[in-house]
């Protein structure tokens, strides 16, 4: 059986015999390899993505347990509700009330600012459906906290999940997202036809900024 490497000391790391266990072996059986520079950082903002078929969970949650990553993600605070919120917030839910405008991002910032070590992950386009514009709470986040993206890519067409390197955002959108969305393509998807690799531009920009600031991450 192949294995998944281990985290590099400065990454945040739950250690647990068993989620290694079954996340190497998920791995091994659905033939997936883990490829590129694990980080060594002790915060971050996780992008995974091409988001496009619920597969991607499947693959994401055995990469998680393979590593062992501490991480957090957030939920509306409704689904931590009844007899799954403990076995959620055990996995590292952090419930959010998304009625709140501007709460979430404030959220994940002030989440950062307090801890000494923290990893979020998130899928910045938002649904399985083809996407121009992806929401752009991660570059807030990683901006309001200054601390790196690292980028995730799911590998569909060669089984692999790729580490990419970490970037730090500037208060340039689009110009980050100029070196930092090529990273991930279509061809990469589980559905090819439901990822869009336009880099957004100025004009799109301003014109779905308003939408975003009444939307959530």
């Amino acid at each position: 059986m192949s294995r998944v490497r281990q985290l590099p000391p400065g990454t945040p790391k739950v250690r647990s015999a068993w989620r290694r266990a079954v996340g190497t072996t998920g791995l091994w059986l659905a033939g997936w390899r883990v490829e590129g520079n694990l980080p060594n950082l002790r915060k971050f903002v996780l992008v995974v993505a091409p988001h496009t078929s619920n597969w991607d969970f499947v693959v994401g949650f055995l990469v998680y347990l393979a590593l062992q990553i501490e991480t957090l993600w957030f939920a509306k605070h409704t689904a931590l509700r009844g007899p799954l919120g403990p076995l959620g917030r055990h996995f590292g839910a952090v419930a959010i009330d998304r009625s709140r405008a501007g709460y979430v991002v404030q959220a994940y910032i002030e989440e950062f600012n307090k801890r000494e070590s923290m990893v979020l992950t998130l899928a910045p386009e938002g649904t399985r459906s083809r996407v121009v514009d992806w929401k752009r709470g991660f570059h807030h986040v990683a901006r309001g906290a200054d601390v790196p993206i690292v980028p995730v890519a799911l590998d569909f067409s060669r089984k692999r999940i790729v580490f990419g390197p970490p970037q730090m955002p500037t208060d340039d959108y689009v110009a980050d997202m100029a070196l930092f969305k090529p990273f991930f393509r279509a061809a990469m998807a589980k559905h090819p036809e439901n990822y869009d690799e336009t880099l957004p531009s100025g004009d799109q920009l301003a014109g779905s900024s308003r939408n975003e600031s009444r939307s959530s991450t």
